[in-house]
């Protein structure tokens, strides 16, 4: 554990403690501050479990400032900007064409899995040589939520609508509470993302998305209004798009409404879309450096990203 996190959790312990007392206090810090690390190498964890993944051959890699390829693999990231003065809104896409859906990895926060382990996505993403990253699901929020990962069971309690990212390029929603990880293991899924909700179905923006929370416990109880978002998209087979929307910063970029968030990524072409962890968590890595804006003054801790190794 860095001094980043050491000063942060120093923070996060001496906040709660000041706003609740009692046995009530000592639940919070457990539950949303305190470490709980489940497995501590998730690396080898990964290849105990005999998942390996598709590796690019990055020799011939070829970058632009937009662009980047190796092995038929290319990642193309534009900035767009709509409307004007406090109406403003800043985002980026990342166009992912994959030769091997297996090529687009997740990692964890220091290597390990568990509760409340967090590190910015630019530290995650460095340590594990990616050329692009972007957060993920904040698992480590909820102790529920079916995570598979490289193609490795890591938790199987499920609670909500999730996302499932195959090893042979489909990209499904589905019920957590209808199946288990080891089925869809078996099913072949290489990736899970527990949040949601789903944005677009069959090409449609999904409708009521307006009035939903993804959880209601400590800290999250809504998501809604104009807010820093990420979502992840299929357009179709290995061809995905990622969108980190800034915000919370007046005349640079409001940020959009989860309807808004659905209508960018239909516009994008996505058949499928679903929304991951936002607000001050957003953050696109490409290249060697933090592309957007994050909405907290800086990056944030977070517990996993999705990310393309360079």
């Amino acid at each position: 554990m860095d001094t980043r996190t050491i000063a942060r959790r120093s923070f996060l312990i001496g906040g709660l403690a000041a706003a609740v007392a009692g046995s009530a206090g000592a639940w919070a810090l457990d539950e949303y501050v305190l470490d709980h690390v489940e497995v501590s190498d998730a690396a080898a964890y990964e290849a105990a479990s005999g998942s390996s993944g598709t590796t690019l051959d990055t020799a011939d890699a070829v970058a632009t400032g937009t662009s980047w390829s190796a092995d038929g693999t290319t990642v193309t990231v534009t900035k767009v900007s709509t409307g004007s003065g406090r109406g403003t809104v800043t985002y980026f896409v990342a166009d992912l064409v994959l030769t091997d859906a297996t090529v687009l990895r997740s990692a964890f926060a220091n290597n390990q899995f568990g509760e409340n382990i967090i590190e910015k996505t630019s530290d995650i993403a460095a340590d594990n040589g990616a050329v692009f990253a972007v957060n993920g699901d904040y698992y480590g929020f909820r102790d529920s939520g079916i995570e598979i990962r490289n193609g490795t069971v890591y938790r199987s309690d499920g609670a909500r609508e999730g996302l499932a990212l195959y090893a042979d390029g489909r990209v499904e929603l589905y019920d957590e509470t209808a199946t288990t990880a080891e089925e869809l293991l078996a099913d072949g899924v290489w990736n899970t993302l527990s949040f949601g909700p789903a944005l677009v179905a069959g090409g449609q923006v999904v409708e009521g998305i307006d009035e939903v929370e993804v959880d209601t416990n400590f800290g999250n109880h809504s998501i809604q209004g104009d807010q820093p978002r990420t979502a992840i998209g299929v357009v179709d087979t290995n061809h995905l798009v990622v969108v980190v929307v800034d915000g919370r910063e007046t005349g640079y970029s409001r940020g959009v409404t989860l309807p808004g968030l659905a209508a960018i990524m239909v516009g994008l072409g996505a058949r499928t879309a679903y929304n991951l962890d936002g607000g001050g968590s957003s953050t696109m890595w490409f290249q060697g450096e933090v592309v957007n804006e994050p909405g907290n003054g800086g990056e944030r801790g977070v517990s996993d990203i999705l990310y393309i190794r360079g």
